[in-house]
């Protein structure tokens, strides 16, 4: 679509021929004159079949923009995994305000914790809230296919270390990503505000709304990744983690052998 400003002739089936004075991209809203009319009138693009001059049409995205790409990243992931690059995964922090948050792919061993690094393969809410783009070349509001050829284009050796097979994990992306896409995506963070006292991890994987204004997830819970629970062992899900007992050695008389949690 060709990029409206200011000084844009512009033609409305009623008005004909005008000029807009005022754009607005994060409402929608124009204002434009109209022949020999003294005063300007509002238009919103959403609505009002605004068109170009040359008769193409002004289009404006109707739901509010994603405060987040880990759906867009959760559909290039399922695409590639389904293409034989099974071994490619997503490590995903979003935070409930949407203001913090983070996203990594990496390829190889399935290690959640030492996850090697590549440029380009990461990013965070400071980048993108200000530049929509994930950062191997990729343009704003690219489609899964165009996020595909941009990181192959990009990195080629990197996305080839991401061939193979790992049955597992495949499995369990495609069922998240038909439960949550287009609108949720996964966290694998535990620091959700209904757990932070109990210090517990969730008992099923948190989901996070991608949108603005999106309600909250009501589908079905969804569990987390194959063999995360080992990394955190079984006490620390479904509530069942205990406060140790604090062991004072210096009111403890040396005659008791107790034993140290």
């Amino acid at each position: 679509m060709k990029p409206i400003a200011p000084g844009t002739v512009i033609f409305h089936r009623h008005r004909g021929y005008g000029v807009l004075t005022a754009v607005n991209l994060l409402t929608g809203w124009v204002s434009a004159r109209f022949g020999n009319e003294s005063r300007t009138l509002d238009l919103n693009l959403s609505t009002d079949e605004v068109q170009h001059a040359d008769g193409e049409a002004i289009l404006f995205r109707r739901e509010p923009p994603e405060r987040m790409p880990h759906a867009r990243l959760m559909a290039m992931v399922r695409e590639l995994h389904q293409a034989g690059y099974q071994k490619l995964y997503l490590y995903s922090w979003p935070k409930q305000s949407g203001l913090h948050w983070r996203w990594q792919l990496f390829t190889g061993p399935r290690d959640w914790m030492q996850r090697p690094w590549r440029e380009g393969w990461y990013g965070s809410g400071a980048d993108y809230n200000f530049n929509p783009v994930m950062g191997w070349g990729d343009a704003p509001g690219a489609t899964t296919e165009e996020l595909v050829h941009a990181l192959a284009k990009f990195d080629p050796q990197g996305l080839a270390q991401a061939l193979g097979r790992d049955e597992d994990h495949t499995a369990w992306f495609a069922t998240v990503c038909d439960a949550l896409l287009p609108h949720y995506a996964y966290s694998l963070g535990s620091d959700h505000q209904q757990h932070s006292q109990q210090q517990t991890m969730p008992q099923h994987l948190p989901v996070i709304a991608v949108r603005q204004r999106q309600g909250d997830y009501t589908g079905p819970a969804l569990d987390w990744p194959p063999g995360w629970e080992r990394l955190w062992g079984p006490a620390s899900f479904n509530g069942r983690r205990e406060q140790l007992p604090v062991v004072r050695h210096d009111i403890i008389p040396n005659a008791f052998n107790l034993p140290i949690p």
